[in-house]
């Protein structure tokens, strides 16, 4: 989690099998899910030209669920070093 202020909630209960992974200010290079509009405008919206706000949104529900159903490119696109799980 980047820090955002939208990103807090006092009710959040955090599964014992998930990590939240507070990133410093103003890092947009460490979240991956930047890597993930970078790869989808790279390879899958890139050089478009959309007819109207309906295509907009069709073609980038087609993106996202083309990169969202291949597990193997998202493992790879966010993945990170420094997020390694820790066994205590």
């Amino acid at each position: 989690m980047f820090g955002a202020g939208w990103h807090r909630a006092k009710a959040l209960v955090v599964p014992n099998s998930i990590t939240l992974l507070p990133l410093p200010p103003y890092t947009p290079e460490l979240n991956p899910i930047e890597n993930v509009w970078a790869y989808l405008r790279a390879n899958r919206l890139a050089i478009s030209v959309f007819e109207n706000y309906d295509d907009i949104v069709a073609r980038c529900c087609e993106a996202w669920n083309f990169f969202a159903n291949d597990i193997e490119t998202a493992r790879s696109v966010t993945a990170r070093d420094y997020a390694k799980a820790v066994k205590k």
